[in-house]
């Protein structure tokens, strides 16, 4: 820690004369004509501009080295190039050809800082924007939209992410630049992430142990903080969200400023919403949730040296429902409900030598989650009195490290190495303990390598893990919530091996193969009672083992100016796979449940096309559909395991010759879910059902202020379904029904 710190001090007085200054014109292809508002963005640097009236740009005090420059315009298909900066003027002119397809942005989850189409590894990306369009109320909800991600939701406000069929704690989320540790063994513990100040998430479909340690098994959905305005900009928007079903409102505003050095970005948000209503027409009482929302950055930049603070801080109350039963709008959660508390404090510095780089990544999470639950014999009022105690309350801080090193490129190849950790304490300050006062430790040990040929590319790398848990005595021996304590030590040894392909025209291919593993955490190894959000008695086995599994990833892709495909299969041999199922016995009506460890096998894919003919550029046709199956060696179906999916979409773009109305659009989806029958041995099988989506939007002129209007329509026949992965399903609750969203985002 000490050290570390001492390494942020040394490189805060860092100063270097060896600067450099980037400028150049950019133009079309088509028409030779200049190009404005082109974004310019160095990904390494994280520093970017936009073009003037003639295509101009400039960039001053960039350090001197070797860096990815990409430039990016709607209509036109993105630039990826590396250049190499001396000290003084570099000049470079870039011509952008024509293409129908969405602009490529940055993948900034893999260490390389390439495009998606020059990225050894498949990874997904969407813009929050994008996502906010498809008129999803929560993050979690929204990320659904993404092929292969689906969620394990509690009614509308609590959502955990599903990547492939694996959940929970085998699905690492990164906000910040840092891992998100905020109690996620719970399976009505949610992603506790504000959409708003989130600018893209990527999704890495598979192990991720070489990347991000334990944890990262199943994949990991990265959360792309907001970026700062562009050099020498100041920007600002209020963003307002209604939400018909809940009643819902949401809304945001955010500032941010920059200058040659300095930088500066601030947003709040508050959503609150009412009990939802399914498609029965009937309220799933105490459904409703209320959150606020505020993040903040800091950042310095001069030559050689950049650094930058953020904090966020995510306050939210959350109804636990269980039952139909008040039908009223009121928005004061009533018992069961969450209050959860959320610090993020991360700071992320980066020193650029000559033809290397040093990044250091800190991060201190305090989570603060208290369960308020219901008391027999005593009338609960609408709003919760003030001197109700918790029956949960548990701090969880959790200091993590990351320090990456980008040696000296030698020829075609890249390396980096790395050292990752933390420090983590929970603690319990309320009437009942669900897991025990305890200490994790990590520390990790990485180094990967990308070589670069004229049409194929290579990534590999190796690391090594080794965590330790130690845990207090709780409770009377014999008695209910009595827990042992716990000293385990977990190590592993995790490698991954991939390749890419130009190998036909259009054409690239990709394949994978990634060993992972996951330490089991403090619920499987020590419960010892009964989970209220599950209403289940849970006995930890402390004896489990390290999960560990290897994944096989093969994806195909094809992208012309004006149709695209893609098509990713893979397969997922998982030892030890720790599952959760009924022994038959019941304790005060509670059935009881075991942590037990068996092999199981994942498969599945994902195949989908984009099609935009020439010459109907404004005509968009998008299909794809996702499967997965999970089983164990007993040939077992494993819980939780997204049913089939099918989704269609048509979109058109439009534009007014008046120029009173941008970028205007308009579509309709219809998402196929298929019959869920391959359930585990205490599941059942789900119905399968059709939602019909529709919106429209546009940028619209008024009264010589810009104002962008989205209106989105889910679930428009109001189908009364339920999901197979919602946690409501036992009680034979509904999923939501029909919802209007509504939206204005104003820039100021």
């Amino acid at each position: 820690m000490k050290y570390l710190l001492s390494i942020l001090f040394v490189l805060f007085y860092f100063n270097s004369k060896a600067q450099c200054t980037l400028m150049g014109n950019i133009s079309a292809e088509d028409s030779n004509n200049p190009l404005e508002q082109v974004s310019v963005y160095m990904p390494q640097v994280e520093k970017g501009t936009v073009t003037g009236s003639n295509g101009e740009f400039v960039m001053n005090n960039l350090p001197v080295g070797t860096y990815k420059i990409v430039a990016s315009y709607m209509g036109y298909q993105t630039y990826s190039s590396t250049i190499t900066l001396t000290q003084g003027t570099i000049t470079l002119d870039i011509v952008l050809s024509p293409s129908a397809i969405e602009m490529e942005e940055v993948i900034v989850s893999t260490p390389f800082h390439k495009l998606q189409r020059e990225n050894v590894m498949k990874v997904e990306q969407a813009a929050v924007e994008s996502l906010r369009k498809m008129g999803a109320i929560t993050l979690s909800d929204g990320i659904t939209n993404i092929p292969g991600v689906e969620s394990v939701s509690t009614g509308v406000g609590i959502g955990k992410p599903v990547i492939r069929g694996l959940s929970s704690n085998r699905v690492l989320v990164y906000s910040q630049g840092i891992r998100l540790e905020n109690q996620q063994f719970g399976d009505e513990h949610g992603l506790g992430i504000s959409a708003a100040g989130v600018e893209s998430v990527e999704v890495i479909k598979g192990p991720a142990s070489l990347l991000y340690g334990s944890d990262a098994l199943g994949g990991v959905l990265y959360l792309n903080p907001e970026q700062f305005a562009n050099i020498n900009s100041t920007k600002g928007d209020i963003n307002l969200n209604y939400f018909t079903n809940t009643q819902g409102v949401n809304a945001n505003a955010g500032f941010k400023t920059s200058g040659e050095k300095f930088k500066f970005l601030v947003r709040g948000a508050y959503t609150s919403h009412a009990d939802y209503k399914g498609g029965n027409s009937l309220r799933v009482t105490n459904s409703r949730f209320n959150e606020f929302d505020l993040k903040t950055a800091l950042g310095y930049q001069l030559g050689k040296f950049k650094t930058e603070l953020r904090y966020n801080l995510n306050s939210s109350d959350l109804g636990i429902p269980e039952e139909i039963g008040i039908q009223d709008l009121g928005r004061t959660p009533m018992s069961p409900y969450q209050e959860i508390n959320s610090h993020i404090l991360s700071s992320k510095s980066d020193l650029f030598f000559n033809n290397s780089s040093l990044r250091i990544t800190l991060g201190y999470i305090l989570n603060n989650r208290k369960e308020f639950e219901e008391e027999e014999d005593v009338e609960i009022p609408p709003t919760s009195p003030d001197d109700l105690k918790p029956a949960l309350d548990m701090k969880l801080s959790t200091f993590s490290y990351n320090v990456q090193y980008n040696l000296p490129t030698l020829g075609r190849l890249q390396t980096i190495a790395g050292l990752q950790g933390m420090s983590q304490d929970n603690k319990n300050f309320g009437e009942e303990v669900l897991i025990p006062n305890a200490i994790t430790n990590d520390i990790g040990l990485l180094a990967t390598s990308h070589i670069h040929f004229e049409k194929s590319d290579v990534q590999l790398g190796i690391r090594f893990d080794n965590r330790t848990i130690k845990g207090e005595e709780t409770g009377i021996v014999g008695e209910e919530g009595y827990i042992a304590q716990l000293d385990r030590n977990f190590n592993s040894f995790n490698a991954a091996l991939g390749y890419r392909i130009d190998f036909l025209k259009n054409f690239i291919g990709r394949i994978n193969l990634a060993s992972g593993f996951r330490a089991p955490n403090l619920a499987e190894l020590t419960s010892n009672g009964v989970h209220e959000g599950t209403n289940r008695f849970e006995i930890g086995n402390p004896n489990l083992k390290n999960e560990k599994n290897l994944q096989i990833d093969i994806a195909l892709e094809y992208g012309s100016q004006h149709f695209e495909f893609f098509a990713n299969g893979f397969y997922n041999i998982i030892s030890d796979y720790i599952f959760i199922e009924p022994n038959g016995e019941f304790v005060d009506n509670n059935p009881v449940y075991n942590y037990i460890q068996q092999d199981a096998n994942l498969y599945g894919g994902e195949i989908g096309f984009h099609f935009h003919p020439h010459p109907l550029d404004w005509l968009h046709v998008q299909s794809s559909f996702e499967s997965v199956i999970g089983q164990l060696d007993n040939d077992d179906y494993l819980p939780l395991i997204p049913a089939n999916k099918l989704s269609n979409t048509l979109r058109l773009e439009f534009n007014n010759s008046q120029k009173w109305i941008t970028d205007g659009y308009t579509f309709i989806t219809l998402n196929t879910i298929f019959d869920q029958n391959r359930v585990a041995t205490f599941e059942t099988s789900t119905m399968g059902y059709n939602l019909l989506n529709a919106g429209f939007g546009a940028s619209l002129k008024l009264f010589k202020q810009d104002v962008e209007l989205m209106v989105t329509a889910l679930n428009i026949l109001n189908k009364d379904y339920i999901s197979h992965l919602s946690r409501l399903k036992v009680d034979d609750i509904s999923n939501i029904g029909r919802n209007i969203n509504i939206g204005l985002s104003i820039p100021l």
